[in-house]
């Protein structure tokens, strides 16, 4: 039998009850000890109708005494819920839920004063999926991850992460979110496990323009996408340990290859009205590389990348072929940040693959950039992170 308002009841498959304060839909919301906790209408069982005298011997008390006399084929173990369990109400899908859709947002305790204050993250599950969780955190200079967060993210919802204060920020170089996608309640498709690494700036959290509405926030946050549409958001960065290491490899390689005979010393292989040609290896730009750190050579390798670019600014149509060899593609990624930064607007392509392979990047100059000032930098400066 149902229950109605002022009934008492207890839990059919977990321990408490009390009565019933109000009913909506299939949800009776239960009166223990002045909190109200919703229950599965289905779940309630009745053990005084309104106005009736209240059992004075506890929940527990009762279903072990009422349940005694019965005989059970076999025992029962019912699993209690905890304490602190919040009780989960039905997942209600909506359209186009079925996408997953996830950001991570930082709030600040106070945008006056961010150089005085924390700040809260939170997760936006914006999907019918639960979402099994971990997000962590190091500095460039660690390998080793620290925790930030882990746990289940409902469907739909925006829940409190962790919380980060200005001492923490010096070490919050790399963030991290890992995270499982699945449903409870029905049949769904499967999703792939996302991974998802950030490189954070974290001088952003003391500029108030940093802080930007987002239409999952009431104020303004730092967001960053994770999944948009299934996809998750991955961020190139150059990682200055493998940027190192390949250095290192490559380096020793070509020395032991031009050992015998080291190549001549030059800069400018070809050059014609409309076509100049750099080749980037650190044999072309030094007369040996004994004694050099893998940081200064491509620090001199982005200084005469720099070089010949400025050189040839005001000169639309001039197309630069950069031969940078493939490697790990260190070198390319430290040339491509350049061209998206510092250089904008000019055709960056792959250079032609018959004459040379997949290390070179050819890039052509255009009236409409070559027109804007670039910004100066000395060419000695260190770029080491």
């Amino acid at each position: 039998m149902n229950p109605i308002v002022g009934d008492t009841v207890r839990y059919l498959n977990s321990v408490g009850g009390g009565k019933v304060v109000r009913i909506a839909g299939d949800i009776a919301y239960v009166d223990e000890d002045g909190f109200e906790t919703p229950v599965l209408v289905r779940e309630c069982v009745v053990v005084a109708h309104a106005g009736d005298d209240v059992p004075t011997r506890s929940f527990r008390a009762l279903r072990v005494i009422e349940e005694a006399p019965k005989p059970a084929p076999a025992p029962v173990v019912v699993k209690e819920k905890a304490p602190d369990e919040p009780t989960r109400l039905p997942v209600i899908e909506t359209a186009g839920g079925n996408v997953l859709n996830i950001v991570l947002g930082f709030e600040a305790s106070d945008l006056r004063t961010l150089s005085k204050a924390s700040f809260d993250a939170y997760v936006v599950n914006d999907s019918n999926y639960y979402l099994a969780m971990a997000i962590m955190s190091r500095s460039e200079d660690c390998k080793d991850w620290k925790l930030r967060y882990s746990g289940v993210i409902e469907p739909n919802i925006q829940e409190f992460a962790f919380a980060l204060t200005v001492d923490d920020l010096p070490s919050f170089d790399r963030l991290a979110v890992q995270y499982v996608a699945y449903k409870t309640e029905s049949s769904f498709a499967a999703k792939a496990p996302g991974f998802v690494e950030f490189n954070i700036d974290a001088t952003k959290f003391a500029k108030l323009h940093c802080f930007r509405p987002n239409p999952y926030f009431d104020v303004p946050v730092i967001a960053l996408d994770v999944t948009v549409a299934d996809k998750p958001q991955s961020r190139t960065t150059v990682d200055a340990m493998a940027m190192a290491q390949s250095l290192q490899g490559a380096a020793a390689a070509r020395a032991a290859k031009e050992k015998a005979a080291p190549a001549p010393r030059k800069q400018v292989r070809r050059e014609t009205p409309d076509l100049i040609e750099v080749d980037l290896h650190a044999s072309e730009l030094f007369d040996s590389i004994d004694g050099l750190e893998p940081a200064d050579i491509l620090n001199a390798q982005i200084n005469k990348f720099s070089e010949v670019m400025d050189s040839n600014l005001r000169r639309p149509g001039t197309k630069i072929v950069f031969i940078h060899g493939k490697g790990e593609g260190v070198l390319r990624q430290a040339i491509m940040k350049e061209l998206t930064h510092r250089y904008k607007g000019h055709d960056v392509q792959d250079a032609s693959f018959r004459e040379y392979g997949f290390g070179a990047t050819q890039v052509t100059i255009r009236q409409q950039a070559a027109n804007k000032p670039q910004a100066s930098r000395p060419h000695g400066k260190d770029r080491r992170r």
